[in-house]
């Protein structure tokens, strides 16, 4: 028993180190003393003699110059071997923006004060004047069907509505003439329009995202942001940014347009310049812009502007009405008529300077894209997807509560419930995500991880999410007209999908690809000690790293086994109440992440960025656990309502489990499987104990989703519901309020038919029989006739006679192209126009679509 106890005791110690992570040299003491008191306090003299010989290996680790001797300098050697290459823009690329929390979830030991002490977003006074008075005026003004069908374009009334208040220039500062409004102004703007109309949204999006302004503000030269942004800031300018290619599309670095440097007259003088040749697709207002942010690879045959002869893709402003530049047709994207079309450029003359902040920034556009895009991929599409989902969880409470089938609502059938529920605490994800992240982005982190993330999964949520509220409603959601609410959203769904990093990119490259190496507390620096030019230096930096890493990895041993042993009941966490379990589990699988993703790297190696699949589900568990946590905080900056518990759990409870299975899935598909064997061991020795939401938990939402409770307003707090015609959410919010009033009313007349004493089977006739056998009184039954006529207006849908579906007469048409005829120089005196068609068709409408 004296043996067993003693036992415990130095292996306690050692479990306990590791665990909280101790130093190697206190940890070395710890052990050490434990092991003095079982040798003077014990008669054993087997096991002591034993432990002392596992313990001076590990004592002798202390030794420095030992270890690095013998053992750092040779598997520093093994390193420089297993490491992957990487081009200079995949280095550009992990080296962009900040790491935030992302990187204590990495740790497998995270810091829950550093999440806690984000501020809550909050809009500023002017910023939520804008929201209340241009931005609802602007949804006002929307009308879906006119955009999308009638005149596949927004009206004029709207175009200038929109420069009128610089929607275009919420991200330029004030001092040039723009709104100066934070990232989170910026995503709740755009998730206010995005829940009226798609098109306004993804043509106000652009011009705030990743594009000439954004460029201009980080990059640009005095000179060029005192000639372009009070311009683009009033809409004198509009903007594009041209990157895609009909040859490179996800791999934007194959991009095979050029910039050549030479000299060449502009203006009437011969300057330093770039001819550039281009044939760009997918550019959003490209149609219409005056000014075109341009990505190409730049050479310098001559070397005029430097030593290389290749400088790498750059970045120049080029306005639209230079000769050679071909532009104003438009591409038809799935039914969301936003403008975005293709441009062209033959051998277009720019001065040197046109490069977006100058000479010295040649070659460095690819650097500058990711960095922006670290921020930008986190707020326009984000808040697109969210502010559809918003809407369509608020249309398909209220409809499922007044769409009737065999007697009862369809949001009281399971079926439907599950649906419901799936809507609802999807979108309490997304806004969650968008809602913490823009706060973060607003207190000045840059963190391209967690942009990653919410780029890939609201997008995909949202995906879901229009799927669930297409099968709620039914045949209203299919046919098309102004009366549908709901088809123009569905269909624009694929959209984000693709843009911005298509989603299959971003899964399986570059969320766990770019997060491993930029978020894991070692990867990075051991990769620049390992590069080093000064060996010595680089050996002592990779030394100290290296025993830093072995104590991480075997902390994360220990914590995930111990962690899941106990079902994470003992560790430490911030809080208490219902949430103190998932703050518990994210901590679990924090470190099970850690260990698994470390365990991959070192028996991967360089092979781990092939196995795409393997690096997606490290990306989805990376992912769950961000998610999981911007859930939490997200409920408690709302201060913790009590009412919203059941939609709190479901979405902890559904992000969790797929972190479970992601892990279980990803062992499953190891092809080393006696390491994913200890593996398992180590993450699931109880097996996977965690259960997705229930049943019950489920139709808790989804009464609160189909009456009209505070967590409905809470969820969907900032969408357009005024109370007006040409509104449905508005509609349809009054019809559900007006439901929870006339239920006691209606419930007479059920009954009364229940119990056979109405003979009418229509509902108009049983109201009147029970009017004319005093069930109801006049008042009730004119009530009642009220709310039946609102609700079968409400579920009503659109018919056309045969020749109103065509838009045009169909009969050959021509769209011009506009481009300018080739002149023998250039000018740079035309700025801020449009180049004018030069072809026959010049009196044809530009641009129809069909």
């Amino acid at each position: 028993m004296e043996t067993w106890f003693w036992l415990l005791v130095v292996l306690g110690t050692g479990i306990t180190v590791a665990y909280r992570r101790v130093d190697l040299k206190t940890s070395t003491a710890a052990i050490g003393v434990a092991l003095i008191a079982y040798t003077t306090l014990s008669d054993d003299v087997g096991w002591p003699v034993a432990l002392w010989l596992a313990f001076v290996p590990i004592a002798l680790l202390n030794v420095e110059s030992l270890r690095r001797e013998y053992i750092t300098r040779p598997l520093l050697g093994v390193f420089k071997r297993m490491l992957p290459s990487l081009s200079k823009t995949e280095k550009d690329a992990l080296e962009a923006g900040t790491v935030w929390w992302e990187g204590e979830l990495f740790s497998g030991m995270p810091d829950w004060s550093v999440l806690r002490r984000l501020p809550g977003p909050r809009l500023t006074n002017e910023e939520q004047a804008f929201l209340d008075g241009p931005t609802e005026e602007l949804c006002r003004m929307l009308d879906d069907w006119e955009v999308t069908h009638e005149l596949a374009d927004m009206p004029e009334r709207v175009w200038a509505f929109i420069k009128e208040h610089r929607f275009f220039a919420m991200i330029i500062p004030k001092e040039y003439g723009g709104l100066g409004f934070s990232p989170l102004a910026n995503s709740i703007v755009l998730t206010k329009i995005a829940s009226r109309n798609a098109t306004a949204a993804s043509t106000i999006g652009v011009p705030n995202s990743l594009g000439p302004a954004e460029l201009l503000l980080h990059y640009g030269t005095d000179a060029q942001k005192e000639r372009w942004l009070p311009g683009l800031a009033t809409s004198e300018e509009i903007p594009c940014f041209a990157l895609t290619s009909p040859r490179a599309g996800s791999d934007a670095t194959a991009i095979v347009d050029t910039g050549v440097v030479c000299r060449g007259e502009f203006d009437g003088e011969e300057v330093l310049g770039i001819r550039l040749n281009w044939d760009k697709r997918y550019i959003t207002l490209a149609p219409i812009a005056t000014v075109l942010g341009l990505a190409f690879k730049l050479h310098d045959p001559d070397r005029l502007i430097g030593d290389e002869e290749y400088r790498g893709i750059t970045a120049a402003l080029v306005p639209t009405s230079l000769p050679g530049i071909t532009i104003g047709r438009r591409h038809f994207p799935i039914n969301i008529p936003f403008q975005n079309g293709p441009t062209q450029g033959k051998d277009v003359f720019v001065p040197i300077d046109y490069i977006i902040g100058g000479p010295d920034m040649a070659g460095h556009g690819w650097r500058m894209l990711v960095e922006l895009l670290a921020v930008g991929r986190g707020i326009v599409l984000p808040s697109n997807a969210l502010g559809g989902a918003m809407a369509a969880v608020y249309a398909s409470g209220a409809y499922a509560r007044i769409r009737r089938q065999f007697k009862l609502p369809i949001g009281k059938f399971h079926g439907v419930g599950e649906a419901l529920a799936r809507i609802a605490g999807l979108t309490y994800i997304m806004k969650a995500a968008s809602r913490v992240t823009c706060a973060a982005l607003n207190a000045g982190e840059k963190p391209a991880v967690p942009t990653a993330i919410l780029k890939y999964h609201n997008t995909e949520m949202a995906r879901q999410v229009a799927n669930d509220a297409m099968d709620i409603h039914g045949g209203k959601a299919i046919m098309l007209g102004p009366k549908n609410y709901l088809a123009r959203a569905y269909e624009s769904i694929p959209i984000a999908i693709t843009v911005e990093g298509a989603n299959i990119l971003t899964r399986n490259l570059i969320i766990f690809g770019q997060g491993v190496i930029r978020c894991h507390p070692f990867v990075l620096a051991e990769l620049e000690a390992a590069q080093d030019a000064d060996e010595a230096r680089g050996l002592a930096a990779f030394d100290k790293l290296l025993f830093q890493h072995i104590g991480y990895a075997v902390s994360n041993a220990m914590r995930s086994l111990v962690m899941g042993l106990t079902l994470s009941r003992f560790t430490e966490v911030p809080t208490s109440g219902f949430t103190r379990r998932y703050y518990q589990r994210i901590n679990r699988y924090s470190a099970s992440y850690a260990l698994a993703a470390d365990v991959a790297l070192l028996t991967l190696g360089g092979a781990l960025k092939r196995k795409e699949l393997l690096s997606a589900r490290l990306g989805d568990i990376l992912s769950y656990l961000y998610l999981a946590s911007m859930v939490l905080k997200h409920f408690e900056d709302q201060g913790s309502p009590a009412a919203d518990r059941p939609i709190v759990e479901w979405a902890c409870r559904t992000l969790l489990y797929r972190a479970q299975e992601q892990l279980h899935s990803f062992l499953r598909n190891f092809p080393n499987r006696w390491v994913a064997a200890s593996l398992r061991a180590l993450i699931f020795p109880r097996g996977r104990t965690f259960s997705s939401p229930s049943d019950e938990l489920g139709q808790e939402i989804v009464e609160l989703m189909i009456n009209p409770t505070p967590t409905r307003e809470r969820l969907c707090d900032q969408i357009y519901k005024a109370v007006e015609p040409g509104n449905p959410l508005g509609l349809l919010q009054e019809a559900l309020e007006a439901a929870d009033r006339i239920r006691r009313l209606e419930r007479k007349v059920f009954d009364a038919a229940r119990d056979g004493k109405l003979e009418r089977e229509d509902t108009p006739g049983q109201i009147d029989e029970a009017e004319q056998l005093g069930i109801v009184t006049a008042e009730e039954a004119e009530q009642i006739r009220a709310f039946d006529q609102m609700t079968l207006e409400l579920m009503a849908v659109d018919d056309f006679a045969p020749t109103d579906l065509a838009r045009q007469p169909t009969v050959a048409r021509k769209t011009p192209t506009r481009k300018k005829s080739p002149r023998k120089k250039s000018s740079g005196k035309a700025r801020g126009k449009t180049a004018p068609a030069t072809d026959d068709t010049d009196d044809e409408p530009a641009s129809p679509l069909p």
